[in-house]
């Protein structure tokens, strides 16, 4: 049995209604549902097994990349000449991080201390740690600078010691040795001489307590009543802020603990982070959108800012002692050391300082420290982070070894930590908290489409309807005329062929 076109016209019409009041439903609703499940899945909860297996164990490849300035005229350094490096690396070490003494708190916070261990990749790098380099001895020239306000009679008797140990201005050692560290009977000797002076104890290495450590106590906002703070440091090592500095605002602890952000960025939006390893709080900035592995993200980049001096930039007047943009002096928490962090080849620095080392060529694809954001979610997409270490060196009258060096921040390396998700995290990650909301995104302009096809096609049965209808009433009537013209011509020929028969 046929269906009528008027029972499909109603069909349509309750379908079409539906389908459009449902997707306008989806409209003002599907958005907060989308949230919701953002909400659910980012905020810091062992129940979500995804995002807080992410948290604890950060199961993604992480790479630390480091890159040694070996010295090529030490001599001619000592005489006051320039100095001359070329870049040495990568030495690639694969980095397992993982969170420990977790503890969660009735204010929503929870507080854990990350550690850290690195493994030599020798596949991934170009050399491996038996290599040999030369840089400048941080035990004496780092030292000198420390100790040139100090009465010339202890200076010289400094310089004793270190000619008595065999300490120059220069050491050539391993890679290994340089990273991981070597032993120093002149350093065990400064120790008990000058104790609380020298930032190193034991073996002498610019990584030693970078290996099998923690960076402090975190602790942080798990957001499970205000997902705008998930993340965010409410206290390191039980401390509000910092003292390193000489404003308030630079001791601020702001942001995050510099691995994941709160959900839901915009153009607008930075990405402020606490690093224990700088002493302060940093800060990144929106520079443009794209996709990372079929992901979309928003790239943050480092402002040129950021370690910008006083002069150039009056909120950082706080960091200073200051020398030229583009430096940073962490000796305020490193003993008073004369140490230096930049971006590397001094790149977003004043050009002063490139101009006075040879061997440097900063460009931003090298260089530029960036992080790729899913904004929705506040996770990382890909990651890398890159600062340089540079030692103040110079004459200083009464210690012999400083030659006649002239005032320069010589780099001594520079490294790049990067990460990125992939693989199985990867896959669950762009399904839970990219492609379902997507989807759910979508269906709304689908039940609306949908909704007004219906609508349409409603119409269309309709007016075609009452055009057939049209139609046959035309047919009816030209039928009917038809048959009148038929009766009134019929009489009036037989009238005629009446007539012809009586003639």
């Amino acid at each position: 049995m046929a269906v009528s076109k008027s029972k499909i016209t109603i069909g349509l019409s309750v379908v079409g209604a539906l389908a459009v009041v449902f997707g306008t439903i989806l409209v003002f609703v599907g958005p907060l549902i989308i949230d919701d499940q953002i909400i659910k899945n980012v905020e810091i909860n062992p129940k979500n097994t995804l995002s807080y297996t992410m948290w604890k164990d950060i199961p993604v490849p992480f790479f630390m990349s480091v890159y040694w300035f070996n010295v090529l005229n030490p001599e001619e350094i000592l005489a006051g000449e320039k100095p001359m490096v070329e870049q040495r690396g990568p030495y690639v070490y694969s980095e397992k991080r993982w969170k420990d003494n977790i503890t969660f708190y009735d204010n929503k916070t929870v507080s854990y201390r990350e550690y850290r261990r690195y493994f030599f990749e020798e596949s991934m790098s170009v050399g491996n740690e038996s290599d040999v380099v030369t840089i400048p001895n941080v035990l004496v020239l780092g030292a000198s600078v420390m100790m040139e306000f100090l009465p010339v009679q202890v200076r010289r008797m400094i310089s004793s010691t270190f000619t008595s140990f065999k300490e120059g201005p220069f050491v050539t050692k391993t890679v290994g040795e340089l990273m991981w560290g070597y032993e120093s009977k002149m350093l065990n000797f400064l120790n008990t001489i000058l104790p609380g002076m020298m930032p190193f104890k034991g073996k002498f290495g610019l990584f030693v307590e970078f290996n099998n450590s923690n960076t402090g106590l975190f602790t942080v906002f798990t957001g499970q009543d205000n997902i705008r703070v998930v993340h965010k440091v409410d206290s390191w090592n039980g401390l509000k802020k910092v003292n390193y500095w000489k404003s308030e605002q630079c001791n601020m602890i702001n942001g995050t603990a510099g691995q994941m952000w709160p959900p839901f960025m915009t153009t607008e939006s930075t990405l402020p982070f606490y690093s224990p390893d700088a002493c302060r709080s940093m800060e990144l900035v929106y520079q443009r959108s794209g996709t990372s592995q079929g992901v979309p993200v928003y790239r943050f980049v480092a402002p040129k800012t950021l370690f910008a001096n006083g002069s150039d930039y009056p909120p950082n007047e706080g960091f200073c002692p200051c020398r030229e943009s583009g430096l940073l002096y962490v000796g305020t928490c490193r003993h008073n050391s004369p140490v230096y962090i930049s971006q590397p080849h001094f790149y977003n620095a004043d050009p002063a300082l490139m101009h006075t080392v040879n061997g440097l060529n900063p460009n931003e694809h090298d260089h530029g420290l960036f992080i790729d954001m899913h904004p929705n979610t506040g996770v990382p997409m890909n990651v890398s982070i890159k600062l340089q270490l540079n030692l103040l060196i110079k004459q200083v009258l009464g210690i012999s070894q400083t030659g006649k060096i002239n005032e320069v921040v010589l780099p001594l390396l520079w490294f790049g930590e990067s990460g990125y998700i992939d693989g199985p995290v990867l896959k669950t990650f762009r399904m839970n908290l990219v492609i379902l909301p997507m989807v759910m995104e979508y269906m709304q302009y689908i039940f609306i489409a949908l909704g007004l096809s219906c609508i349409i096609g409603t119409v269309a049965l309709h007016l075609s309807k009452k055009i057939e209808k049209k139609q046959g009433t035309v047919d009816l009537t030209e039928d009917k005329r038809g048959s009148n013209t038929d009766i009134n011509h019929g009489p009036a020929h037989s009238e005629k062929y009446i007539e012809k028969d009586t003639n």
